[in-house]
């Protein structure tokens, strides 16, 4: 098991980096490695795609004229069919008055139905191009730098002239443990935070004209990954605990009456905090700990009266829609910290004053949503490379913030690996 590039993780900027290396120099012989028996990542959730900068890129690494030619390529690849927005000059009006922005993205969706059918596609091309592909197949955090090895989960080795790591959201542990067994210096300060909220269609009107509307609100507060058509919010496992998270099936599967998103706040921590990640993690588990195993849903009109949610609220009468994800009915203010609820709730007072009915009382507060992309390494060059042989890239290691941007930075470490060969 010997390769020119083995790539750790085959969420989209793993495939941005394969696709690129081969392409170049189909002479490279390269394995992607993956835990999973499908292609993970954001690809496999419902595959929104923001093809405008800075939306899906960290702005510290990256300016728009880079940005935006490797978003070039990554349509090539991706082949969107960019969704249709009118009326965008109303709502960015009334923002304006309030001290909120709403940014103009350029669109595509794919669907949590159609997206395994994509990542089949994706891969095949890989493979008939002579990448190996290996599911099922996970690396350990062991690498031994001298050897150009690294150790899989079964036993065996593997071998590297570079390696590249791209383990998602989900590998941000997982992608700690690994530089700080080889020493890369990394800072771990910033966390993004929030709720998503579930509501009726007609309560959040705004989506018939943009479906996946980015506003932006004082206090570091913005709306993130929308979802309406047939629309649910989804647990996703993360070690011992759940987050949740939002999903919405292909317009060929209709619609469900319902809209989902999240509203998060970016937190910045200062010394003597140890690590944001950290503290996200004690965030959720404090979370599924009062939710009996679970994440936590609330009524808004229980949370405007100051009392807890419980099953019998979910009701056919003025509550008239069930929630979509299995959570447990409670008090997010027990959970949530004081200062990140009050700046999320006085956004939702925003938003409701741009589009009044957010806070009809039948609207569901779901949390933790927690995005878990704060790591940020040492890098030696503008490739991602952490080493002479290493590349770090993607959301786990903050070099993006979605979809496209990550495989973006699978393209730029390609590039380097391309221009050092």
């Amino acid at each position: 098991m010997n390769y020119d590039i083995v790539i750790i993780g085959s969420g989209p900027a793993g495939l941005g980096s394969a696709f690129k290396l081969i392409e170049e120099n189909p002479s490279f012989k390269i394995a992607i490695l993956e835990k999973e028996k499908i292609c993970s990542g954001g690809l496999l959730n419902d595959c929104k795609q923001n093809y405008t900068f800075p939306i899906g890129f960290t702005e510290e690494y990256w300016n728009e004229n880079e940005a935006n030619s490797l978003l070039e390529e990554v349509e090539k690849h991706l082949s969107p069919t960019f969704l249709k927005k009118i009326n965008i000059e109303k709502y960015q009006n009334r923002s304006l008055k309030i001290k909120t922005k709403l940014v103009n993205i350029k669109q595509a969706h794919v669907g949590t139905d159609k997206s395994p059918a994509l990542i089949r596609t994706l891969i095949e091309k890989l493979e008939k191009s002579g990448v190996e592909v290996l599911l099922k197949t996970e690396a350990s955090e062991n690498i031994n730098t001298k050897l150009r090895t690294v150790e899989l989960k079964d036993g065996r080795s593997i071998t590297y002239k570079k390696l590249i790591i791209a383990p998602g959201r989900k590998g941000f542990s997982y992608l700690q443990n690994i530089m700080n067994s080889l020493g890369i210096k990394y800072i771990d300060n910033t966390v993004d935070i929030g709720i998503r909220i579930e509501t009726k269609l007609e309560c959040y009107p705004i989506v018939k004209d943009y479906y996946d509307p980015k506003f932006y609100f004082p206090n570091k507060v913005r709306t993130f990954c929308t979802n309406s058509g047939h629309a649910l919010v989804t647990k996703e496992k993360y070690q011992d605990f759940s987050l949740v998270n939002g999903h919405a099936l292909s317009t060929d599967r209709g619609e469900n009456g319902l809209v989902n998103f999240a509203m998060l706040k970016t937190i910045g921590l200062e010394s003597p905090v140890r690590s944001g990640q950290q503290m996200a993690v004690f965030l959720a588990r404090l979370a599924n700990e009062i939710g009996g195993g679970k994440p936590i849903m609330q009524r808004i009109g229980d949370f405007r009266a100051g009392k807890r949610s419980r099953i019998e609220s979910f009701n056919d009468d003025l509550y008239d829609f069930k929630p979509t994800c299995s959570a447990c009915a409670g008090d997010l203010g027990l959970a949530v910290p004081s200062k990140i609820m009050r700046d999320l709730w006085s956004s939702l007072k925003i938003l409701d004053t741009i589009m009044p009915g957010i806070l009809h009382p039948s609207t569901i507060m779901y949390y933790p949503e927690i995005k878990m992309y704060a790591n940020k390494p040492n890098f030696i060059n503008k490739g991602f490379a952490v080493t002479e042989d290493i590349y770090l890239i993607g959301d786990g290691a903050g070099s993006s913030r979605g979809i496209t941007g990550a495989w973006a930075s699978g393209i730029r470490s390609a590039n380097d690996i391309l221009k050092n060969r």
